[in-house]
């Protein structure tokens, strides 16, 4: 009796597996973007808002008497690392 019932659960532990998505609400989750989103997506951003800070640090004798120092800052550093520490995750947009 230990036996059919160890068996059972592991089969009903395979099936629950391999059908997760299904409990989704809607169930058309594409998980493949969540991970090149975790995985490549931010890691480029961090990547984007390094070099974003050194491009804004070279331009900024030409961005101080144009006024657009705000609008640089908010282009080359903000946005980066925004999208890459503070974009809700998993990112809704991309499902």
């Amino acid at each position: 009796m230990k036996k059919g019932l160890l068996v059972f659960l592991t089969i009903l532990l395979v099936i629950t597996a391999l059908y997760t998505t299904g409990w989704s609400e809607d169930g058309s989750h594409n998980y493949e973007y969540h991970i090149y989103d975790l995985f490549l997506a931010r890691p480029l951003g961090i990547l984007a808002g390094i070099a974003g800070t050194g491009v804004f640090i070279v331009t900024l004798p030409f961005t101080l008497p144009a006024g657009g120092v705000k609008e640089s800052f908010n282009m080359f550093i903000v946005e980066p690392f925004w999208f890459s520490f503070v974009r809700e995750f998993p990112d809704e947009e991309l499902d």
